[in-house]
């Protein structure tokens, strides 16, 4: 192991070429996120615990929804007035598609704020709750594709 006085002196960081910001403006930020975003064990968390103030859609096509989703989500491939005339605006809609590759659920929680919901974003999608253990539904429920691909 080098001691400090071995190491070369540092040069150029590419993480520090920006430097970091000062605390508050980092929580800030960070607070920010928090309120458009939320992740995939703090939804199986408030689920498990029978929380009732969310709804959870799921942008994907109907064939992939049918195949495998999240319990109780409901699917709105295409969000307008009518397919959201039914949906309660007092609750947040937790938005989610295939995973961190997919930008089905920006869409999807764009045009819900667009109609006056809530909405927070699950980072990772189906591919990040199935990873994770969240249990599904569906014909082929966990043995259902992971991915997106031309046949889904």
């Amino acid at each position: 192991m080098m001691s400090n006085k071995a190491r070369p002196e540092l040069r150029f960081s590419f993480v520090l070429d920006t430097p970091a910001a000062e605390p508050e403006a980092a929580r800030r930020h960070f607070a920010g996120k928090l309120e458009f975003e939320t992740d995939v064990a703090d939804l199986m968390y408030d689920l498990s615990k029978g929380n009732t103030n969310l709804t959870i859609v799921d942008t994907r096509s109907p064939d992939s929804f049918a195949l495998c989703h999240i319990p109780g989500a409901i699917n709105l491939p295409k969000i307008n007035a009518e397919t959201t005339a039914d949906l309660q605006q007092d609750k947040v809609c937790v938005v989610y598609c295939w995973g961190v590759g997919c930008n089905g659920s920006t869409k999807g929680a764009m045009k819900l704020n667009e109609l006056g919901f809530r909405v927070k974003e699950l980072i990772g999608g189906i591919e990040y709750w199935r990873k994770e253990g969240g249990e599904v539904e569906g014909s082929l429920g966990v043995d259902a594709p992971m991915y997106w691909s031309m046949e889904n």
